[in-house]
């Protein structure tokens, strides 16, 4: 399912709901634990996992950038920045497992917008297949998503 794609007073935000089929505490280690982070988001480790900590961005050349926590409750909301944005996960159980929302908040659209929102929704994907014990060719997966999200963004800049 794509991400809800609005259009707000200070920018955009791009929604995105799973309803997953595992318990919160489980859903939240692939958010919070370095050894399980890296096989959805592998540029992505956590510093310091508080309010006020820090995430780090492995940039690829030997530099790190540091990404700010602005919210943090235990097994239920990881905010961060993502440079001028934010991106935020929220995790509620449900009666057959929980439902992982992620929201980004994006403060321009950009020719890489689509590109960013076809990454969350696949990284979104490979958490919920690694928890079911499948896997997924990101690539593939990437290149249908992003030329949807280039209609989608399409659509709410013409509003």
């Amino acid at each position: 399912m794509l991400a809800r794609i609005e259009k707000g007073e200070t920018g955009y935000s791009a929604t995105y709901e799973r309803h997953l089929n595992h318990p919160v505490e489980e859903v939240w280690s692939y958010l919070t634990d370095n050894e399980k982070l890296p096989k959805w988001f592998a540029e992505l480790r956590v510093d310091e996992l508080r309010e006020g900590g820090v995430i780090k961005f492995d940039m690829g050349d030997g530099t790190f950038d540091e990404l700010s926590i602005l919210e943090l409750k235990m097994n239920s909301v990881l905010e961060f920045s993502w440079w001028v944005d934010t991106v935020r996960f929220e995790l509620s159980e449900e009666s057959e497992g929980c439902l992982l929302k992620f929201i980004e908040k994006i403060h321009t659209i950009t020719d890489h917008t689509p590109r960013d929102l076809a990454g969350w929704h696949v990284c979104l994907d490979v958490i919920e297949a690694l928890l079911d014990g499948r896997t997924i060719e990101r690539k593939e997966e990437w290149k249908i998503w992003y030329e949807r999200y280039v209609k989608e963004i399409q659509k709410v800049t013409k509003q």
